[in-house]
């Protein structure tokens, strides 16, 4: 090999090591991008947790820029990194204390909220820089030594990034097939599996990864929440609760308590893990939490004591979807109609062409007896395409008007298309019976019992009509 053959690669395999730090800023960019996003729920000492993003950022700032400009050896390059950090550390504290003594508490956390916010949109503009370069390095490393296992991670990672998933795995599994074990294919790996959602190859990768590493608190909550995907109760659980005995009020393992129960219709132990979640830091809570709660209320039909936190969540953001439909649902449910009116419509202002809101605006405005405004909005829910509850909305209303005879038509009408529905046959029954009809009324209830379906409030109706 001739002198400059080995100073290029002295210079290719210096670049190789650096991404190695490279690979691991970018891990810590996501992870501080969560912790971010987390703040409002899981943050109990907001000082300290500030200063300690700040920190983070600077870190990877200083990081990004040596990686990128840095002409030093790698001994050089860690030691120009652990001095910048450290001269740079007494110097972000002093800001802090400025702000602090400058500012209300309120609007210092909102600033640096904020000012994180527009750092770590930095750093990723500056790694996004440095992809294209990147790339070619490691594929000049993959020219020289061809199953080169940073080169292989580094391109399956830079392709992971862009959203190429499947060259991404080509890269990851090559790399595994040269270096079984390394724990950067396989995490890459798995999270690329997990965003085609195939979450069972995804779990069998991050299993291998916990052989190496059984007490990553991050894979262990992916890999409980891989198996909530596949409706693994069990073992999504157990994970779940093997993570909060390692980490006591873990955000991530209560939230997804509290969606694996909410899935599978155990509400009241959903409303715990999510309670919990909310007691943990009441005063900076996630709205989802809040929507979350009010949502199991609304499932075991409390929904007075949901609507406080549908209407905490709409303090917070006037135009939540989850808020507004959830104050109006309660409302519903307390069989106060003319109070859910508002909050549907307030629905339809941001979304008008939501078929399923229209048409329960119609039901609240024919519940009042406004007859003529809730034919208005089951009309344009079915302008929109045909809904059987705007269908159904307009027979009631000719139900309630007294119109037995059209209404029995609209019925039959709806019955020979969804022959399977109940209620359809419930409401028949209803309209022989003003007709004082009973024999057709039972005969509408029996043709449901022919079609094998055991439905409890057909039997009950039909009980009480042979009763009287």
């Amino acid at each position: 090999m001739q002198m400059a053959d080995i100073s290029r690669w002295e210079s290719i395999k210096i670049k190789e090591e650096k991404q190695k730090y490279l690979e691991i800023l970018n891990e810590e960019t996501k992870l501080l991008s969560q912790d971010v996003e987390q703040f409002a729920t899981i943050n109990k000492d907001n000082q300290k947790y500030i200063d300690d993003l700040n920190f983070d950022i600077t870190n990877l700032k200083i990081s990004v820029s040596s990686f990128v400009e840095s002409e030093a050896s790698i001994e050089e390059f860690v030691e120009r990194i652990k001095h910048e950090i450290l001269s740079n550390k007494s110097n972000i504290e002093n800001k802090n204390n400025i702000l602090t003594q400058a500012l209300t508490e309120n609007d210092e956390l909102q600033i640096k909220i904020d000012s994180l916010n527009k750092e770590i949109e930095k750093i990723k503009l500056e790694v996004n820089n440095s992809t294209k370069e990147a790339i070619e390095a490691f594929n000049q490393i993959l020219n020289i030594e061809e199953n080169n296992n940073y080169a292989l991670v580094g391109l399956g990672d830079s392709e992971r990034k862009q959203c190429h998933f499947k060259e991404a795995i080509e890269y990851y599994s090559k790399c595994l097939s040269c270096h079984p074990g390394n724990n950067y294919a396989l995490f890459g790996l798995a999270d690329c599996y997990k965003a085609i959602n195939q979450y069972k190859k995804a779990i069998e990768i991050w299993e291998q990864y916990l052989v190496h590493d059984d007490r990553n608190i991050t894979v262990l909550t992916r890999v409980a929440d891989a198996y909530r995907k596949i409706r693994d109760f069990k073992k999504s659980k157990n994970l779940y609760l093997k993570v909060l005995d390692m980490e006591e009020n873990n955000a991530y393992a209560l939230i997804g308590l509290g969606h694996l129960h909410y899935d599978f219709k155990e509400y009241k132990d959903a409303l715990f893990y999510w309670t919990q979640m909310l007691e943990m830091n009441p005063s900076h809570v996630d709205i989802r939490v809040l929507t979350s709660i009010g949502n199991c209320h609304r499932k075991i039909k409390t929904f007075e004591k949901g609507l406080p936190y549908f209407e905490k969540a709409l303090e917070l953001d006037p135009n939540n979807f989850y808020a507004l439909f959830g104050i109006a649902d309660c409302y519903r449910g307390m069989n106060q109609q003319f109070r859910s009116v508002g909050y549907w419509n307030k629905i339809l202002e941001i979304d008008p062409k939501n078929k399923v809101i229209l048409t329960r605006t119609g039901d609240a405005y024919r519940n009042t007896g406004d007859y003529a405004t809730a034919a208005e909005y089951y009309n344009r829910a079915m302008d929109i395409d045909f809904d059987i509850y705007a269908a159904l909305g307009l027979a009631l209303i000719c139900k309630g008007e007294g119109k037995f005879e059209e209404a029995a038509d609209r019925l039959n009408q709806l019955i020979s298309g969804d022959p399977k529905n109940y209620r359809l046959y419930i409401d028949l029954a209803d309209c022989h019976l003003k007709m004082n009809n009973k024999k057709e009324a039972l005969e509408t209830l029996h043709s449901f019992q022919k079609l094998g379906i055991k439905n409890q409030a057909i039997n009950d109706f039909i009980d009480q009509i042979q009763e009287n």
